[in-house]
């Protein structure tokens, strides 16, 4: 039973997010969810046509649905970040808006506004558009 109580401490401490300082380089669209959407109408409008027609409409739908999105304004908000090793790396950002240069903390998989902690989330408005 001692064993298992290590085990689990270690797999705990192994799985949580790591925090750490990094700075937004650009912000950068996404339009995965339109593509997502008009792929799923296609294919279902495209099958009447049986297979062969759900694979086209698929594909059609997906890309009429990532331009749709674009056009409309509604694209997601992704920020290329320089993570204090220095590498560059992607991440989505459905709740804050930040400005090119601004300090962030990424927690799991989201930038978080600067000083930012699970204890003091409530003090950090929430500013998406």
């Amino acid at each position: 039973m001692k064993k298992f109580g290590i085990l689990a401490l270690t797999i705990g401490m192994l799985s949580v997010g790591t925090v750490n300082a990094a700075e937004i380089v650009r912000e950068v669209t996404s339009e995965t969810s339109g593509q997502a959407a008009g792929g799923m109408n296609g294919m279902m409008a495209g099958a009447v046509g049986g297979p062969i027609g759900a694979v086209l409409g698929a594909g059609f739908g997906a890309l009429f649905g990532g331009s749709g999105q674009e056009a409309l304004g509604a694209s997601e908000r992704i920020y290329l970040v320089r993570t204090d090793s220095g590498e560059l790396k992607e991440y989505r950002s459905p709740n804050y808006v930040f400005a090119e240069g601004e300090k962030v903390v990424i927690h799991g998989n989201r930038p978080r506004p600067y000083g930012w902690t699970p204890e003091t989330a409530d003090s950090f408005a929430y500013n998406g558009r």
